[in-house]
């Protein structure tokens, strides 16, 4: 909003310092900043707005050492998240993007699925929550959404460097003087494929193969792949959610990495230079970013051990479905194995443990575990690590899988 008044005050009153919001660093930049107070300052009042209502944290018996102390620790601190976040981008983002009102939509959806089961966990003591097939359904139709969104919104386009010139196109002059040209935008279905020289992969050969006609449905493997994409992730970042401090921290570390990625994307300078894909309009996810990246390091100021408010489902689907439509959107999902290292070994720990003793109940009438616990993280509080030496190195190979994540920006 704040963008549109500057806008207008610099068009009819030339304000001094109105067109500071005509940049995507300064409006970042601002965006940051309030996320980081509005999440510190007011995330201290609705944690206690929250223990008045008693909105307390029910914790099983899991033999895990310290757990009895977090039995009433306030839950639903996701709304913190969101609140913070959504403020700022209200303020700073254009609106009208189609990636800011996708990330807008998702913020919404994922968070309205994750207050109802932490309502039915807190409200109705039922500690299963929402059941699992509805979460699905739930995270079934944003990956709907958003590929479908992403599929036949005209304003997602990409632009590819070509050798002859095209209408209205740009020229681009690299480190060696080069005269690099960029064709008109174009509706595709490419992403980025990492540590390959020729890394673009479109979707569409997936079935362009059996008959070139049939590129026109190529919606039909795009959507799915979003929606797998989309429930994969934001079931990952639920599961890390089990230790004080831990998905707020790793998912700070991813968001900030896709932060660079979708700033790099949006400029046409730095695409060309890197050689990455260039996307129009999609650096206005940076404000987005910027302002999600503040809310969750403000609510780390709360959540760090010994915590004084969980996140809960509210927080952790919100922010699982955050990263997965800003990978997709800026065309880096193929990354997320790498970039979202911590869930995937989360979901891996959880899925081989299942298989594991079912497999071997089914053989020797007995289930056999691989890890003492899973997730991961239990499994390391079982062998008796102290709860914020288990956060703290998760953060750290956080840290490393983000710099090899970055790295492919210029590794082929």
């Amino acid at each position: 909003m704040l963008y549109y008044l500057f806008q207008y005050l610099e068009a009819e009153y030339q304000v001094p310092g109105a067109r500071l919001f005509e940049y995507i660093s300064f409006r970042s930049a601002m965006a940051i900043i309030l996320s980081l107070a509005i999440s510190t300052i007011y995330g201290k009042r609705i944690i206690s707005y929250l223990l008045a209502k008693q909105v307390g944290e029910s914790v099983r018996d899991l033999g895990l050492r310290g757990q009895s102390e977090k039995a009433g620790t306030p839950t639903m601190g996701g709304l913190i998240i969101i609140f913070a976040t959504l403020v700022p981008v209200l303020l700073f983002a254009k609106l009208e993007n189609i990636y800011v009102i996708l990330l807008i939509v998702t913020t919404l959806w994922m968070g309205a699925i994750g207050f109802v089961d932490d309502y039915i966990k807190t409200f109705k003591k039922d500690k299963e929550g929402l059941k699992g097939k509805f979460k699905v359904l739930g995270q079934v139709g944003l990956g709907i959404i958003v590929g479908g969104t992403l599929f036949f919104h005209p304003g997602v386009t990409v632009k590819e460097e070509t050798n002859e010139p095209a209408p209205e196109q740009h020229e681009l002059v690299d480190s060696f003087q080069n005269i690099r040209e960029m064709g008109p935008e174009i509706k595709t279905t490419t992403t980025t494929i990492p540590f390959v020289k020729n890394n673009e992969f479109d979707y569409s050969s997936l079935i362009s193969w059996i008959d070139p006609a049939l590129k026109n449905y190529a919606w039909l493997i795009f959507i799915p792949i979003v929606i797998f994409i989309v429930t994969a992730v934001s079931n990952g970042a639920n599961l890390t959610d089990g230790i004080d401090g831990l998905a707020a921290g790793s998912s700070a570390i991813i968001v900030l990495t896709l932060g660079i990625f979708a700033w790099v994307s949006g400029n046409i300078i730095f695409s060309d230079y890197l050689n990455i894909m260039y996307i129009p309009r999609s650096g206005e996810m940076t404000i987005f970013i910027s302002a999600f990246a503040g809310a969750l390091v403000g609510f780390l100021w709360y959540n760090t051990y010994p915590a004084q408010i969980f996140m809960g489902d509210t927080g952790s689907l919100t922010i699982g479905g955050i990263i997965a439509v800003l990978a997709v959107a800026t065309r880096k999902e193929l990354l997320i194995p790498v970039l979202c290292g911590i869930f995937l070994m989360e979901n891996l720990s959880v899925v081989l443990q299942v298989a594991w003793f079912k497999i071997t109940k089914r053989k020797y009438g007995e289930g056999r575990r691989i890890f003492l616990m899973s997730p991961l993280h239990h499994h390391y509080q079982k062998r008796g690590y102290h709860e914020s030496k288990i956060v703290v190195r998760f953060w750290i190979i956080g840290i490393f899988l983000a710099i090899v994540t970055i790295i492919t920006l210029k590794v082929r």
